[in-house]
């Protein structure tokens, strides 16, 4: 049961990336870049997932992804025209093929009547309503999706130079791994025209049946113009978890196998049982050489491991007490005077540059691009343009930029919310955006960055922007703010970040119960980040949120602030510097420094977090120049600087309380606990968010 359960997991999880190329595919198609082969990768990544399904007696699944291959092969066989409407409709399948496969996965069951109304509309495509088309969804064979894997193609006019005969019998330990052999054969058809004999003449009678023991083996044909190693390099990966032999055939030898038809045959067998002879749907169709997919090809996908994410946070943990080792001991020997040519330190520079190597590695491993959960999103725009009855569509731009993967598990929630709120609150209905001259279709850009050690994420719409009078007017009905007050427009857009604040007129399925953005900000909190907003009316309105990239380890600058050993993120910070007395100017909301041609405003960190100022303002400060994440510039006044490490991060909502203008906690080589100062929320706590004035464009403040 184990073993099964283990396959069962594998299965979902190749799921994961044949979705995910499923989306790739019709995201080239919906923009027009794609070519045929791009509607035969969708095709295979449909197939493959009903394949597997039927291999575990996924019914519902099974017959929705028939129906599904079907449209697909139409369109592959150009008797369809991929029109607007179908790219619709095929969008919106492969949306509910993912909720399909979620549901099969986590075992709950989809309302027959929602699978129906997909059905339909891939009927509608096909031109076919009657019973007969619709019982060959539903009453399809799991004996034949099981053997359904790939055909011959006898009307394929590629002249093949080359035959080979192939025998394929698998041991208990290629199953054990995972392999599939139905992949290893759709691997092969992609070098020319396959044929595939199953001989089940050793399958044992039911008494003497062991499932962990394999009883199948496989004959095949294979016409290609690829030679015997690309052939052997489909198997590389289950090298000796088989037996295998791979013999060229000369041109005059008569097949060894019979040409399928189109329909499985049995073939009798000498004694007594039979072999099954499958096809599947035709072969791509002939337009120059086809590309090898086997593994050994430069150009093909780099071979993975799938390791248990619980392993990988140990060795997280453990690479995390390596640093803190690390820094104790560099400390110790730093203490001990050493001359700087000693075996010792040179022993212990060493020991720092290969934790840092191995530091550096581990967390790559878990460092994943933001693009599976892009693809979410662009499903979630999808369904909440759906319920609302608007039409809507999302362009994305950094999919490639990776994050920690706990930030990007953590974060799909909120981005969720902010996405459905944009399609629901964002965008105008139709008709509004044609009065208003728009494009009909309202556009979601959500787009990812790196800026300044941190990852930006930015949820854009072209919608109307926030009505902020209508803001203020709901906050002062349900008594968030005096009935008399005027904010200003940044004050008005933080309102909506407050508990049980809506906008929405009535209830729906996606907004009105007062579950509003508060959620998503402390979601984002809880991450170390932070929400901001801004809005144009007329033009739209974007939220950016700022994330660590990892909530593990990171380069920091160690610092004394009011008494206090601290630690500042080195990413964030330009240079260091004790200013000369004229480059202090004193303005209307402080101190400002001069500073290659610009006034940058002068934060006080002691001040700004409660501790005693140390320095005295006849003395010159000593200063960190900063670049916050909307990359305006400030500089932080610190009591001393000491040196620069690695720190592992400890995070403090779960051991204390959140800390305004501290992002999390570190253990320094001494054993001593040291706070990470947030040097953005220590400027925005002095409200020094915008650029700074330029000496030609502002006059300078008085000294």
């Amino acid at each position: 049961m184990s073993t099964m359960n283990s396959i069962r997991d594998t299965f979902f999880e190749e799921c994961e990336d044949l979705l995910a190329a499923l989306s790739d595919g019709f995201a080239a198609m919906q923009s027009s870049t794609h070519d045929s082969e791009t509607v035969n990768a969708v095709f295979r990544a449909v197939h493959s997932i009903k394949g597997g399904a039927g291999a575990f007696h996924l019914a519902d699944l099974v017959s929705f992804a028939h129906r599904f291959e079907t449209v697909l092969d139409e369109l592959r066989a150009s008797r369809l025209e991929l029109t607007p409407d179908l790219m619709f409709v095929l969008l919106r399948s492969a949306d509910h093929l993912t909720v399909l496969v979620e549901a099969a996965r986590d075992e709950v069951e989809i309302e027959a009547a929602i699978t129906e109304s997909f059905l339909a509309s891939l009927d509608a495509c096909l031109g076919e309503t009657d019973s007969d088309t619709k019982d060959s969804g539903e009453n399809f064979s799991f004996s034949a999706v099981q053997l359904d894997i790939i055909g011959f193609d006898a009307d394929d006019s590629v002249n093949h130079a080359n035959r080979f005969t192939i025998t394929f019998a698998p041991t208990s330990t290629l199953f054990a791994n995972g392999h599939d052999p139905a992949f290893l054969f759709e691997a092969l058809s992609d070098l020319g025209n396959l044929a595939v004999e199953m001989d089940l003449s050793e399958l044992p009678e039911w008494e003497n049946f062991d499932p962990s023991v394999p009883f199948m083996k496989w004959s095949l044909l294979l016409e290609t113009n690829q030679d015997e190693a690309a052939i052997r390099g489909v198997f590389e990966f289950v090298d000796g978890l088989c037996a295998l032999t791979v013999t060229a055939l000369l041109e005059d030898a008569a097949p060894i196998l019979e040409e399928p038809s189109a329909s499985m045959e049995n073939a009798s067998l000498p004694d007594g049982e039979h072999a099954v002879k499958t096809s599947a749907p035709p072969l791509e169709e002939a337009g120059g050489p086809k590309k090898s997919a086997a593994p050994s090809d430069q150009h093909g996908p780099k071979p993975t491991l799938r390791v248990d994410l619980d392993r990988v946070d140990r060795l997280i943990n453990a690479v995390g007490e390596l640093i803190i080792n690390q820094a104790m001991i560099s400390q110790r020997v730093g203490e001990m005077a050493l001359s700087t040519d000693s075996d010792v330190v040179n022993y212990v520079e060493d020991y720092r540059l290969l934790a840092r190597d191995i530091q550096e590695a581990v967390m790559a491993i878990r460092a994943q691009p933001v693009k599976p959960l892009f693809q979410r999103m662009s499903r979630i725009v999808r369904e909440a343009a759906d319920a609302t009855g608007k039409k809507a569509q999302m362009i994305s731009f950094g999919e490639e930029i990776e994050v920690d993967k706990t930030v990007i598990e953590r974060l799909a929630d909120p981005l969720t919310h902010m996405i459905r709120n944009a399609v629901d609150h964002g965008l105008e209905d139709v008709d509004t955006r044609i009065a208003a001259g728009k494009d009909p279709s309202g556009t979601i850009r959500l787009s990812a960055a790196h800026r300044s050690g941190r990852v930006i994420i930015s949820i854009k719409d072209d919608g109307a922007g926030l009505n902020r009078q209508k803001i203020l007017g709901i906050a002062k009905t349900k008594g968030l703010v005096p009935q008399d007050i005027d904010l200003p427009d940044a004050e008005i857009d933080a309102l909506l970040f407050l508990p049980g604040f809506s906008t929405a007129s009535k209830i729906s399925n996606l907004s009105g119960r007062g579950v509003g953005l508060d959620v998503v900000r402390t979601a984002v909190m809880a991450l170390g980040g932070r929400v901001a907003i801004m809005s144009t009316p007329g033009l739209g309105t974007e939220f950016t949120i700022s994330l660590p990239l990892t909530l593990a380890v990171m380069d920091g600058m160690v610092v004394s602030v009011g008494n206090q050993t601290m630690v500042a993120p080195i990413a964030s910070i330009l240079e260091t510097m004790r200013p000369a007395k004229e480059e202090l100017h004193m303005g209307p909301n402080g101190q400002y420094l001069s500073v290659r041609g610009k006034f940058v405003p002068i934060v006080d960190v002691a001040d700004s977090l409660g501790f005693p100022t140390k320095h005295s303002e006849n003395e010159s400060p000593l200063l960190l120049l900063v670049e916050n994440e909307n990359q305006s510039q400030c500089a932080l006044i610190v009591d001393e600087v000491h040196d620069q490490r690695q720190v592992v991060i400890k995070g403090l909502e779960h051991n204390y309380a959140t800390v305004s203008g501290v992002s999390a906690a570190t253990v320094l080589g001494n054993g001593q606990i040291a706070l990470i100062l947030d040097l953005d929320a220590i400027a925005f706590q002095r409200g020094f968010t915008a650029e700074p004035m330029t000496e030609t464009a502002t006059t300078a403040p008085g000294a």
